[in-house]
């Protein structure tokens, strides 16, 4: 019997970085989705035979999951929902409003798992997911799925693990029935990437700059995080003054990029700035496994690249989820009830207001106060909390989650369409 290829639906696909990894690693897209007409317009030059829907993921006049839902019992589901969801709400160079941001989509998609039904999840966002302003978000998160019937696991994942010569740490979230997540491995790193130098040498030599070998000698480390930025702010350049200090570093003006490679005798007072070509490159696209093809204007390329997924750790990724849904990787045991925060499990399964004394004989924490109002006030920001405060000890209530999951009435919509012209 012919084993039937795996098929994925990909939300918020971008440019298509994690299209194409999760092509190489033997994914068919059954559907991408994407709000900006740019980046639709890359991957429908790239892929003119995928189904692209290009719209507001959370519209059901772009796409409605429940119509790539199993209809009957028997049938199979999407093999995997993928998927980098706006980073923005989560970003440490931003204001971490999480489920207060109206680009905010995480919750969002991770309720789109019990309508589709998938038999794997994967979606990715940036570090600032992972910090401790957003334990009860995650753990929110983890128990949802978990209602849902799936095993999940958070992880943050260094691009440069996997053969792309840039920083670029992703916090990535995998989640399968527990019989398929049984065989699931977090992929292996693969060694050491290449410097900026050597990866650049071939590009940046290309019409003859003399001074080229010298350059990627000096260039001699791995790239600070490309940041495609936002529609909010300016043109294309490489980042925050801190990551600007560290391009100079290795002889790269990192104020704005180049048109076209150096000329034989051109000289610099930094170093040359790096063409959209030279960018993907470090983005971990290339000439060979990785080839793609961006369209459009140089600034709205740069920022396709610099949002997007690495295609080299997006195919590692797909591959260590195929192996697991056809269960060809080993089985292992694992602690599949991870509590990323104790004191949102203990709040939200009394019910009821908590006092300070109960939540710690509930969590078995020794808390002074002042670090459980902390703790307290990160959840705030993310769920309704009820605080009685008085003569009595302070209790706490949690209520309702803040973020957008598809509510009919939730503030995003309005901010959502206010702000259209300006998300990416």
């Amino acid at each position: 019997m012919t084993e039937q290829p795996l098929r994925v639906i990909e939300i918020c696909a971008g440019a298509g970085g994690q299209s194409l990894g999760l092509e190489k690693a033997g994914f068919a897209h059954e559907l991408a989705i994407e709000l900006d007409q740019n980046a639709v317009n890359t991957l429908r030059h790239n892929r003119p035979s995928w189904k692209v829907a290009q719209g507001d993921v959370a519209d059901l006049s772009t796409w409605n999951p429940a119509d790539y839902a199993p209809k009957e019992p028997n049938q199979r589901p999407i093999d995997l929902l993928a998927g980098g969801v706006p980073c923005p709400p989560f970003s440490i160079a931003g204001k971490q409003l999480g489920a207060d941001d109206e680009r905010d989509l995480f919750a969002w998609a991770v309720e789109q798992v019990n309508i589709l039904k998938p038999r794997a999840v994967l979606l990715e966002n940036v570090r600032g997911l992972s910090m401790p302003r957003f334990a009860g978000y995650r753990q929110h998160v983890l128990d949802r799925l978990q209602e849902f019937g799936y095993s999940a696991e958070w992880r943050l994942l260094q691009a440069s693990k996997y053969g792309v010569p840039q920083l670029r740490p992703r916090f990535v979230l995998i989640a399968m029935a527990p019989d398929h997540f049984a065989h699931f491995h977090w992929p292996e790193p693969i060694g050491e990437p290449p410097t900026v130098g050597e990866t650049l040498l071939p590009l940046i030599s290309a019409r003859g700059w003399k001074g080229a070998k010298e350059w990627a000698e000096k260039a001699n480390d791995i790239a600070p995080t490309i940041v495609g930025g936002s529609k909010k702010h300016g043109g294309a350049d490489l980042g925050p003054t801190r990551a600007k200090r560290a391009w100079a570093a290795m002889g790269v003006d990192a104020l704005g990029i180049a048109n076209e490679e150096p000329g034989p005798d051109d000289e610099f007072l930094v170093g040359p700035k790096l063409t959209c070509e030279m960018v993907a490159r470090i983005q971990g696209w290339d000439d060979e496994e990785f080839k793609w093809q961006f369209t459009g204007k140089k600034t709205s390329n740069y920022r396709q690249i610099g949002n997007a997924f690495p295609p080299p750790v997006a195919k590692a990724l797909g591959v260590a989820i195929a192996a697991a849904l056809n269960k060809t990787a080993e089985r292992r045991e694992r602690d599949i009830d991870v509590q990323h925060d104790p004191i949102y499990r203990a709040l939200r399964s009394h019910g009821d207001f908590l006092t300070a004394a109960q939540i710690a004989r509930m969590t078995k924490l020794e808390l002074e106060p002042h670090e459980l109002e902390r703790r307290i006030s990160l959840l705030s920001r993310d769920f309704h909390i009820e605080i009685i405060d008085g003569k009595s000890p302070a209790a706490y209530k949690i209520g309702d989650f803040k973020a957008f999951i598809g509510q009919d009435d939730h503030a995003r919509h309005d901010k959502f369409e206010k702000l259209r012209a300006r998300i990416s």
